[in-house]
């Protein structure tokens, strides 16, 4: 009866391809995204959930949902107005919190266990995330009053990494990740597509830098995360890995393909035609933590790893392992389709929105290429 259920639930997988317009679970993500934004109830019991368990999360739905909207938008000019709303609606309260409240608001509570290695104190995390919201949705429409803010951002965050040996910057205290730089090395590029800036050589010096240091010796992935002085802490993760891949594309496209190939390879895995992804390779084991999410026993299911699997097999038009993603999803997470949109009871508002991303990614990365061919 397993490949049974494949086949019925399998149909909607190819909608996260669709070259223009959205698909119907990509409509259904959408309206319950836009409902939390649009409903200050809803909005305030949906962050209030996450916020018991992570602040991070809380910080992550606005980006996956702000940059869900910059595509949706580029697909659909129709919507463009109303994807605005919402961005700038977004990024106007993250910013007012981040000011009233300070940028440690969005992080976990062991960021004040001690003081940050470099100085002036700041995470990469925060920085990276607003600087992309900032730069897509100047990339929809532009903002003349987020033109400064931007800048400053790619700024700050580049002069961190510059003083730095080994081209990193703190998310955490003495903590540096993968993701919040691949992340940031995207805003950067995007600012310069917008701007007419050149940070090229910089960014290729960065890429250079990681292939050379932080690698993985034994399957090739990059690792997740690093102290400021370069020592490596944590492997190859799959919460980091799928997301790294996708925002390389606009960086190094055959890095890009080269580590989702790998990343599939050690991560991915199938079960009578239901997929799934693993947090850490076999070659390396790791703690579960709030990014792997739990943990499965025996099957070794990751829900951060699969959740954001979604993403780098849509970026890399990967069907086969899209489907078999998605028939997971619509049997095992609970989803719950009401007026209301569609959410997924064994995730929350981050889960969801990351989920949105991956139906909808594309036309940005695109407009930043297409701005980078015409320099």
């Amino acid at each position: 009866w397993l490949p049974c259920l494949h086949f019925f639930f399998r149909s909607d997988a190819a909608g996260h391809l669709a070259p223009a317009g959205l698909s119907p679970k990509a409509e259904r993500l959408l309206a319950r995204q836009n409902a939390i934004w649009l409903d200050p109830a809803l909005r305030e019991r949906e962050i209030g959930r996450m916020r018991l368990s992570n602040a991070e999360w809380d910080f992550m739905a606005r980006s996956f949902l702000a940059w869900s909207l910059a595509n949706v938008g580029l697909r659909d000019p129709a919507r463009k107005k109303d994807c605005l709303a919402v961005m700038d609606r977004i990024l106007d309260e993250t910013m007012r919190l981040e000011r009233e409240k300070g940028w440690r608001f969005f992080l976990m509570p062991y960021a004040n266990d001690r003081p940050y290695v470099a100085q002036p104190e700041g995470s990469l995390f925060v920085d990276s995330e607003i600087a992309l919201m900032l730069g897509l949705r100047r990339l929809l429409e532009e903002r003349e009053d987020y033109r400064a803010p931007l800048a400053g951002r790619v700024r700050l965050m580049v002069e961190r990494m510059e003083k730095s040996e080994f081209l990193v910057a703190e998310s955490y205290p003495d903590e540096c990740w993968m993701f919040d730089h691949l992340i940031a090395l995207a805003a950067v590029r995007v600012a310069d597509a917008l701007d007419g800036t050149d940070h090229s050589a910089f960014l290729a010096r960065w890429l250079s830098n990681a292939k050379r240091r932080f690698v993985d010796p034994k399957t090739g992935l990059l690792l997740s995360s690093f102290t400021l002085s370069g020592r490596p802490i944590d492997g190859p993760e799959g919460s980091t890995i799928w997301m790294a891949a996708h925002a390389l594309q606009i960086l190094d496209p055959a890095f890009a393909e080269d580590q989702y190939r790998r990343a599939k390879k050690e991560l991915s895995r199938s079960a009578l035609g239901f997929g799934y992804a693993v947090e850490w390779p076999s070659s390396w084991t790791g703690p579960m933590d709030v990014d792997s999410g739990p943990i499965v026993p025996v099957l070794g299911v990751s829900a951060g790893s699969s959740g954001l699997a979604f993403v780098g097999a849509s970026a890399f038009g990967d069907r086969e392992f899209l489907s078999s993603l998605s028939a997971t999803l619509d049997f095992a997470a609970f989803p719950e389709d009401s007026g209301g949109g569609l959410r997924y009871g064994a995730s929350n508002a981050v889960g969801d929105a990351v989920l949105l991303y991956s139906t909808v990614l594309g036309p940005a990365w695109a407009r930043v290429r297409d701005a980078g061919a015409r320099r």
